[in-house]
C-alpha cells in the first residue's frame, strides 16, 4: 500500500464504490458523503478512487491522473491535518485557516469544465470553527461540486454535518482481501489487523516481534525492571515504536476489562478500565508535549503490570 493519491487498487470496498457510482449514473449524486470506517482501512484510498472517477481520471497513463497524483489537478482540494513543524509530526486537529481554502476553491470556475472535488480527511480533527466552516460549505454547495469527507469517529462530528452527508460505512476487510492487499505481511500479522491494512503495516513496524512479547509480559506481571529499563530504550528509538506499544497495551487492557466484566468480576473490570484511560492520557501528553517516550514507556509498563 502507498499513498492513498497513488493507490489505484481498491480491496473489499466494492459494494460502497458501486452505490457511489450508481448514484453518479443515475444523475442523483449528493453534493457530500461521509465515508466511516475503523482507522487504517482505506477510507481515503477510496475517497481518491471516488475522485478520480468524477474527474475522468481513472485510467492512470492520462494527464489528469498525473496531476491527481502529484497534488496539482485545479478541481481538487484536500483538506487534512498539516505537519506540526516544530515537532516534525501531525497536529492535533484541523483548523478554520485549514478549511478556509474550501470556499475559494468551491466558487472557482472548474479548470477542466467538470465536476471540483473536495476531500476531507480525518473529519473527526476538524475543530469547532473548522467545523462550523465546513457546515456553512455543506449548508449552500456550488452546483457541480462533491465532498468527500472521511471518519473513524463519525460521532465526534457535528450532528448537523453528518446529517448534510450520504453516509458510506465501510466493513472490515476479509483474510482473503487482507492477503491480495498485502501479500509480503506475514500470516500472524494479518490475524491481529482486524481487517485493517492501516492496521497490518503498523503492526508490521515490530518487525522482530519485541514489542508485542514486551506487552505480552507487562500484562502478565512477568516483566522485570533491568528488562524494562533496557527496552523502553530502544523501543523509543523506533520510529513507531512508543505509539505501537501504546496501541497494543491499550488492546490488551481492554480485552482485559472486557473479559472481567462477562465473568461478572466488575472490580476488576473497574480497574482495567481505568488503566485504558490513564495509558491514554499518558500517551497524549508524552506526544503532545515531546515528552521522554523512554520514560513514558517505563511509565506504562507500571500502571499495567501485575494487574
Amino acid at each position: 500500500m502507498s499513498d492513498p493519491r497513488h493507490t489505484l487498487g481498491l480491496y473489499g470496498h466494492g459494494e460502497a464504490e458501486a452505490t457511489f457510482r450508481q448514484a453518479l449514473a443515475g444523475g442523483k449524486l449528493h453534493h457530500a458523503w461521509l465515508i466511516c470506517g475503523p482507522a487504517g482501512i482505506g477510507k481515503a484510498t477510496l475517497a481518491f478512487r471516488l475522485a478520480r472517477l468524477l474527474l475522468n481520471a481513472e485510467n492512470p497513463d492520462l494527464a489528469q491522473a498525473r496531476r491527481i497524483a502529484a497534488g496539482t489537478h485545479g478541481d481538487l482540494l484536500e483538506i487534512s491535518r498539516a505537519v506540526d513543524e516544530k515537532k516534525g509530526r501531525l497536529r492535533g486537529e484541523i483548523t478554520a485557516a485549514d478549511v478556509r481554502p474550501v470556499q475559494t476553491f468551491l466558487h472557482h470556475t472548474a479548470t477542466e469544465g467538470g465536476w471540483r472535488v473536495v476531500i476531507v480527511d480525518g473529519a473527526e480533527y476538524l475543530n469547532r470553527f473548522a467545523a462550523n466552516a465546513l457546515l456553512k460549505i455543506l449548508e449552500e454547495p456550488p452546483p457541480r461540486c462533491v465532498l468527500l469527507l472521511t471518519t473513524s469517529s463519525p460521532g465526534a462530528l457535528l450532528p448537523t454535518i453528518r446529517s448534510r452527508c450520504r453516509m458510506l460505512t465501510l466493513s472490515a476487510l476479509s483474510d482473503a482481501d487482507m492477503r491480495a492487499a498485502l501479500p509480503g505481511i506475514s500470516a500472524d500479522v494479518l490475524a491481529r489487523a482486524h481487517g485493517s491494512p492501516g492496521r497490518a503495516l503498523f503492526l508490521s513496524h515490530d518487525r522482530d516481534g519485541a514489542i508485542a512479547s514486551f506487552v505480552a509480559e507487562i500484562l502478565g506481571g512477568q516483566v522485570r525492571a533491568s528488562e524494562t529499563m533496557a527496552l523502553s530504550e530502544r523501543i523509543a528509538r523506533e520510529a513507531e515504536g512508543f505509539a505501537l506499544l501504546c496501541d497494543l497495551l491499550g488492546e490488551g487492557l481492554a480485552d482485559r476489562a472486557r473479559s472481567a466484566a462477562r465473568r461478572g468480576d466488575l472490580a476488576k473490570a473497574d480497574l482495567a478500565a481505568r488503566q485504558c484511560s490513564e495509558l491514554d492520557t499518558l500517551r497524549r501528553q508524552t506526544e503532545g508535549l515531546n515528552l521522554d517516550k523512554a520514560q513514558a514507556i517505563r511509565q506504562a509498563a507500571e500502571l499495567a503490570v501485575g494487574s
